[in-house]
């Protein structure tokens, strides 16, 4: 088994899932450079700018687009730039993406992820 830090994880199993599964897609700040802690390295090579879109700095616009794409039935991965900022996106994490199947009487899903990276320098 490779010793890997918990970022090189991160990386190679949203690239597993990315080749395994085409509906699943990235979007946030400067994922395009390979993202903040280089955690989206290479990616944007192998799967191009329609997979791994790099964004406004909008929080709430990056999440409120991920919760839209995901109840078109895509598989939307966000990478907020760090979490301290994730708090701008509230409403549409608690409001909208989490409750969306029980407001609209289950009729729709919203299967995405929200990664939120904790700490920096030497712990990222």
């Amino acid at each position: 088994m490779a010793a890997l830090t918990y970022l090189q994880a991160a990386g190679r199993a949203l690239a597993e899932e990315m080749r395994r599964d085409e509906r699943v897609w990235a979007l946030g700040e400067d994922l395009g450079r390979g993202g903040v802690f280089g955690q989206y390295k290479g990616l944007p090579e192998e799967f191009g700018p329609a997979r791994i879109c790099d964004t406004p700095i909008s929080e709430a616009g990056i999440l409120g687009a991920a919760v839209g794409a995901a109840m078109n039935g895509t598989r939307p991965v966000v990478e907020m730039r760090f979490s301290d900022f994730a708090l701008c996106a509230v409403d549409e994490l608690i409001n909208q993406a989490a409750k969306a199947r029980y407001m609209f009487g289950g009729q729709t899903r919203v299967p995405l992820v929200v990664r939120e990276p904790v700490g920096m320098w030497r712990s990222s």
